[in-house]
């Protein structure tokens, strides 16, 4: 095997570090990529500006160009109760364990920060996010119907989950 062909096979390799707003751009562009509805950069630097937000980027360290932002998580949490605001992985590391490592570093965070519960809102159709929460010992705690609108105007519903953190 070839040092090309050895690099190419290699597993990613990550770090979870503190989203920074200088990461806000990349961040934007991860999340256009994987939602209908994207937020812009101003939407994720005004809400990072907030005391209450936190967020984490993940860092590909074996990598050779490092251009590209494998994940992120954004989260808030107020008087005791924590929410995932949204959580991007990038399609060609899903299934990598990027989305529960993100998750974990939230979930650290809130409680570092005093949170006691996490919540998030998940599409009810979105069978890897539902499986990964549920992994992490989310359960159900409500319904929004008709809450997610895809780019062609259709709806869907979305599941609120919670999780007790300490």
């Amino acid at each position: 095997m070839t040092m090309l062909e050895a690099y190419l096979t290699l597993k990613p390799e990550f770090e979870i570090v503190a989203m920074e707003p200088e990461d806000c751009s990349d961040v934007s562009i991860l999340h256009g990529e994987r939602f209908a509805r994207p937020w812009g950069d101003g939407e994720f630097h005004s809400l990072l500006s907030q005391n209450t937000v936190f967020g984490f980027v993940a860092r590909q360290t074996n990598a050779i160009l490092k251009k590209t932002l494998p994940g992120f998580i954004l989260a808030r949490q107020v008087a005791g109760e924590a929410e995932i605001l949204t959580l991007a992985v990038q399609a060609k590391v899903a299934r990598s364990g990027l989305g529960w490592r993100l998750m974990q570093a939230a979930m650290r965070e809130a409680r570092l920060r005093g949170g006691e519960s996490m919540f998030l809102e998940v599409d009810n159709g979105n069978i890897a996010a539902l499986a990964l929460y549920r992994k992490l010992g989310f359960e159900q705690a409500g319904v929004r119907k008709g809450y997610y609108k895809d780019a062609n105007g259709e709806t869907s519903t979305a599941l609120v989950m919670k999780r007790v953190l300490r």
